[in-house]
């Protein structure tokens, strides 16, 4: 069973219910969930307007310049959502995690992706604290008024006001997430965190250069927290031959971090986005072919076990590491 540190489905719950319709879990996802031997994930509010979508400047209620607002809607649609799905649990940690998943239920944690909502006032960490989010990231791809993504310049570090919500994000028991932050953000990070920091959904630099990869380093920096990096199914992370874009190259990405990190800093994170729409940047071979099958993270597990993981130490990467993280 798998526990994904970073899922999207937020946001096609978001477009749905705007349009109309209710129960969009129950009907477009769990199903799938289930079949991919999903036990858990963390839903992510990702508001940003700069994805190739325009659900967001088609929505009658919002300007689509307004990150407050976007990010509201979202949470609001979230509550409603899950006030529905009697199948899945909000939780806030692991111990509340393994109740849910005794009974039965897919547990869920909140994650941020983006605080460009919070302004220019770091307590506006404590409202996602608030409404139970575990972790998040300061930015998307782009430079905001707390970071520098991985679309910006790769020497930006943080600002002042993102120094001030990382030490508010660790006060507040949310974990840093550096996923998506530049290098110069990203050691700015690990310069200030007190405790664990993760890479929600990352893959290895040295397997595929692209920025939003980690190099060793990185990936060093972030085993010395006690924290963890989930491999990232996106097909750009994983190769840029497409076809090296396969589940076997995923898990030597694993492979790769175990090596580096220990197995023990290890951890899914597989943004898969097949459920965005044609024309989204993301939607072209979204996710690596083997993995969207019927059987989707089996063919992960089964390189893994090919590549010489133990079954325990295959059980740590699937779930437990992460979990570990959200105690």
């Amino acid at each position: 069973m798998i526990f994904d540190g970073h899922s999207d489905l937020l946001y096609d719950v978001t477009r749905r219910r705007l349009r109309g319709e209710c129960r969009v879990l129950e009907q477009w996802h769990l199903d799938r969930l289930r079949r991919g031997g999903v036990e858990g994930l963390v839903l992510s509010l990702w508001t940003s307007t700069a994805n190739g979508e325009t659900f967001w400047e088609e929505t009658p209620w919002a300007d689509p310049a307004d990150a407050a607002g976007r990010t509201g809607q979202m949470l609001a649609c979230a509550r409603a959502e899950l006030a529905e799905c009697g199948a899945v649990r909000l939780v806030r940690t692991a111990a509340q995690a393994e109740v849910a998943r005794a009974q039965g239920l897919l547990y869920a944690f909140l994650g941020v992706e983006g605080m460009a909502a919070i302004g220019e006032d770091p307590a506006g960490v404590d409202r996602y604290a608030d409404a139970g989010a575990r972790m998040g990231m300061l930015t998307w791809n782009e430079e905001n008024q707390l970071a520098a993504g991985a679309g910006a310049s790769p020497g930006q570090g943080l600002t002042d006001l993102g120094c001030q919500a990382v030490r508010r994000m660790e006060q507040r028991g949310m974990l840093v997430d550096v996923s998506h932050l530049s290098d110069g953000s990203f050691a700015d990070v690990i310069r200030l965190a007190h405790g664990p920091v993760i890479a929600s959904h990352s893959n290895c630099r040295a397997l595929c250069d692209v920025r939003r990869n980690l190099t060793d380093d990185q990936l060093r920096a972030i085993r010395d927290t006690g924290g963890v990096v989930g491999v990232n199914a996106f097909h750009g992370f994983v190769h840029r031959d497409p076809e090296r874009q396969t589940a076997e190259m995923l898990a030597r990405h694993a492979a790769h971090m175990a090596d580096v990190m220990g197995v023990e800093h290890v951890a899914c994170g597989f943004d898969f986005c097949h459920f965005m729409g044609p024309g989204n940047a993301y939607h072209d071979a979204a996710a690596i072919r083997e993995i969207l099958g019927l059987r989707p993270i089996r063919e992960f597990d089964l390189w893994l076990e090919k590549m010489g993981m133990s079954r325990r130490e295959r059980e740590l990467v699937a779930r437990e590491n992460f979990l570990r993280v959200l105690a």
